[in-house]
């Protein structure tokens, strides 16, 4: 193992150590998405999306948020749009901060994959899943 490998695996450790117990998975149809952009000087560039996801399967929704603050480059997002089969990763409120009024019951989002158009929010390693395609023979 190199350097850089020992590197990743400690920070990969002390992640899943510090937010393992929070982390989650959610699978659902996009019910409605808000995109808010804010620009200061054109320097300082701030970018909240809300997004809530109706779960398969299920009555209940959930709103996702995601925050990316960015010196002078706009932070991108992925185009979605209402309808949109998604994969949200993300963590959970923190139960001590849960009575603050920053922290509502939801996720904060640290990746998305959008099923439907097949791209993701972070590239993930090793790419899209792949398809098999399966050849009839000729007898």
């Amino acid at each position: 193992m190199g350097f850089q490998e020992k590197l990743q695996n400690y920070y990969a450790k002390k992640y899943l150590k510090k937010y393992g117990d929070r982390l989650t998975q959610l699978q659902g149809n996009v019910v409605s998405t808000k995109v808010t952009e804010k620009s200061i000087l054109g320097l300082f560039h701030k970018m909240n999306v809300t997004i809530i996801v109706r779960p398969d399967r299920s009555k209940n929704i959930i709103s996702c948020t995601y925050r990316k603050n960015r010196w002078f480059k706009k932070p991108e997002f992925i185009p979605i749009s209402q309808g949109n089969l998604l994969l949200v990763q993300g963590l959970k409120a923190d139960k001590k901060k849960k009575a603050k009024k920053d922290s509502k019951e939801g996720i904060n989002i640290i990746n998305i994959r959008n099923m439907t158009t097949k791209r993701d929010l972070v590239p993930i390693e090793g790419g899209a899943p792949k398809v098999q395609k399966q050849i009839k023979r000729l007898k």
